[in-house]
């Protein structure tokens, strides 16, 4: 069985430089990221073994086994299907496709044919065909590799079903958690308490610059001036947050924005919410933070990041500490201007202050219609997300790289830090 480390990346090869990488570095990308996926279906595969595992009908879930046939299907329909596949982001999203290999695959696999609330009701095919269409599909898209031209264009596809892919993955990982399904996952070590960094005013460059692959909500590269700040040299720990909770920050509407606090009294209501997702047990009284991990209960180390926070619970610590969330700006020039003096950042993903809107000269990537990750659906609703979690695949962990969810969603591997006022 492949192992579920996410940091197993082929080749070395940096976050920045699989962007723009040529066929060979592609087609070993390709294999790593198919035996992960097979990993983790296996896992999945095993836990429903005499139904002993459900997957509830939830909108941050998904069935395993679609998402499986998803990633097949989506890297079939843009490579193998698409005789344009070359034309890169001038395809036209409408061209005539091939037929499958698989004549049930649009029916079944198709975001756009089957949305996400009729999954629970279709009669996926079992486990092993699933496999056999991962397989095959994977190996058609291998040979078309090796006949593309090292070019960007050319290889845009390539790239967008790579991504897609990994991206998939660390969503299986957050199903993993939402089930109880047990993974051998090592989370990062604690973090040993260091000051909040000062960043002198600057102005730096946001977005992409042309070259390589871009995700849509990248496009692109504009000129910032950026006011001098003050940013945390780490993610919130939980035992930063574990005071919050201890001083009553659960119960005091004050720290919480309106919206947020009636986000917090349905959930309360729900389920007696008083900490993030999955906590069991916390506060300083208590002695520790008690968290479910992969469907078991462990100890989370003072020191260790705060995860599986929503947006409205790290923009009320960050009101109660009188500070305040960095924007993405900030979060990216901490990055680039503090590393070097002990920035930390990729144990979590890192809610901003920052509103996902599109920058100037945004195109909407005609791929990403048949992803969860197409971003024109939440423009002015969801929140910015920056770094990467643990369980980002290592070539995904790019500081420019632009994530969002919206502020109530909390299933995924997500923390944050803080800036001063």
């Amino acid at each position: 069985m492949a192992s579920l480390t996410p940091e197993s990346a082929p080749a070395s090869t940096g976050a920045a430089d699989i962007r723009r990488a040529g066929r060979e570095v592609l087609s070993l990308a390709f294999i790593d990221a198919r035996n992960h996926t097979l990993g983790l279906l296996a896992r999945f595969e095993q836990a429903e073994a005499g139904q002993k595992l459900v997957v509830p009908r939830l909108p941050a879930l998904e069935l395993p086994l679609w998402i499986a046939g998803n990633i097949a299907w989506l890297g079939e329909y843009w490579i193998g299907r698409n005789p344009n596949r070359y034309q890169g982001t001038s395809c036209p999203p409408g061209c005539v496709r091939l037929a499958s290999i698989d004549p049930t695959a649009d029916q079944l696999f198709d975001p756009a044919l089957v949305p996400h609330a009729a999954r629970w009701s279709l009669e996926l095919p079992g486990y092993d065909t699933v496999r056999a269409y991962l397989l095959d599909t994977l190996e058609t898209t291998l040979e078309l590799l090796e006949r593309t031209p090292d070019e960007d264009e050319a290889l845009h596809f390539f790239r967008a079903a790579l991504f897609h892919e990994d991206m998939r993955c660390e969503h299986l990982m957050t199903i993993a958690q939402a089930v109880g399904l047990p993974l051998q996952i090592t989370l990062p070590g604690g973090l040993q308490p260091r000051e909040p960094m000062l960043v002198p005013a600057q102005r730096w460059s946001l977005g992409a610059r042309p070259g390589g692959f871009v995700f849509d909500v990248e496009k692109w590269a504009h000129s910032v001036d950026v006011p001098e700040f003050e940013i945390d040299a780490q993610p919130v720990t939980w035992g930063q947050y574990s005071e919050f909770v201890d001083d009553g920050g659960y119960d005091d509407p004050v720290h919480w924005q309106p919206e947020g606090w009636q986000w917090l009294q349905h959930e309360a209501g729900a389920e007696g919410r008083r900490g993030p997702r999955y906590v069991e047990q916390i506060g300083s009284a208590s002695g520790a933070v008690m968290q479910m991990k992969f469907g078991k209960v462990a100890r989370m180390p003072p020191s260790l990041s705060a995860m599986h926070v929503s947006w409205w619970e790290a923009d009320a610590f960050a009101r109660w500490a009188g500070r305040r969330l960095p924007t993405e700006v900030e979060w990216e020039l901490a990055v680039h201007a503090t590393e070097r003096r002990g920035f930390r950042w990729g144990d979590v993903r890192e809610w901003t202050a920052s509103t996902l809107r599109p920058w100037a000269g945004y195109t909407p990537d005609a791929w990403s219609e048949n992803t969860p990750f197409e971003s024109q659906l939440l423009f002015g609703r969801a929140r910015v997300q920056r770094g990467a979690s643990f369980a980002t695949r290592a070539r995904l962990k790019y500081p420019k790289a632009r994530g969002f969810a919206l502020p109530e969603r909390d299933e995924g591997f997500v923390g944050f830090r803080t800036c001063s006022l």
